[in-house]
């Protein structure tokens, strides 16, 4: 399942939408304004929760946390490193790598891909593009892409 997720820039709360490869959206990821801690909620069209990615208490890195129907499902952690971000993810067996900076990474579970990100460049406002291999993952690795996303612009 391809994915793009189109972040419109100057906007006071965030809220952006997610369409499917005919430009249909799907889904829409809306930040809460006034809380200590970043919190995202994903929705589908309906308006039905589907995740919620939350910001976790850390004294070095970013930590964030997925949940799907009120369940951790996922952790995500930045590594402390010097050249090159490196994440765990937390709950699934899954690992992310690749080129962060350029927003062109994979996550992968024993050796098979999972799900490809690559970020489009000359837009206005983020544009990435999520390729999902299998329907069951999407709303997981769609809010692990979030929170990566997230974890990056904190120390930008």
């Amino acid at each position: 399942m391809k994915l793009c997720i189109k972040q419109e820039i100057f906007s006071l709360k965030d809220k952006f939408y997610v369409m499917d490869a005919a430009g249909r959206n799907v889904y829409y990821v809306e930040s809460e304004f006034f809380t200590f801690f970043k919190k995202f909620h994903v929705f589908d069209m309906g308006g039905t929760e589907q995740a919620y990615i939350e910001q976790n208490f850390s004294f070095l890195e970013p930590e964030l946390s997925v949940y799907i129907d009120g369940q951790e499902e996922a952790r995500i952690v930045k590594k402390l490193t010097f050249f090159t971000p490196e994440y765990d993810v937390d709950g699934p067996e899954w690992k992310v790598q690749g080129d962060f900076f350029g927003h062109d990474y994979e996550i992968t579970q024993d050796g098979q891909v999972i799900a490809s990100i690559n970020k489009e460049w000359f837009t206005w406002g983020d544009c990435y593009s999520l390729d999902v291999a299998y329907p069951s993952d999407t709303i997981l690795a769609l809010s692990v892409m979030l929170a990566i996303d997230f974890a990056l612009s904190c120390n930008n």
